[in-house]
């Protein structure tokens, strides 16, 4: 007895891919363009951290086309901290920066009014 048995086809699924930002094509850009409108900076919420299995990282921004879901690279700049305390708190004088003899601040608030201001009494 033979029984005829039809197979369902699978359920096609998308690509799945990482891009970076700049080598996206322009059917991916647009579809960028059109989640991101003001750019991806206004959407913080939707990116995300991405971890390597050689333990570095990289952020990105998914993206779905038709055929496919990208994830898209961004380059963001991480503050480390070194390298702010450094910036902020170098012990290097700068030449360029004017010294300042005496008080920055006037001795009283009268000194300060402009002609605009006025004091209540």
């Amino acid at each position: 007895m033979a029984q005829n048995v039809k197979s369902t086809p699978a359920p096609r699924t998308k690509k799945r891919a990482v891009i970076s930002y700049d080598n996206m094509s322009p059917e991916l850009q647009a579809a960028f363009k059109e989640k991101y409108p003001r750019g991806y900076a206004d959407y913080m919420g939707d990116l995300f951290k991405v971890d390597k299995p050689d333990g570095t990282f990289f952020y990105a921004v998914e993206v779905d086309i038709p055929d496919a879901v990208y994830l898209v690279k961004i380059d963001v700049d991480i503050d480390d901290y070194e390298k702010a305390e450094n910036d902020l708190f170098d012990d290097e004088v700068d030449d360029d920066v004017p010294d300042i003899d005496g008080d920055v601040f006037p001795d009283n608030t009268d000194d300060m009014q402009g002609e605009d201001d006025q004091v209540d009494d």
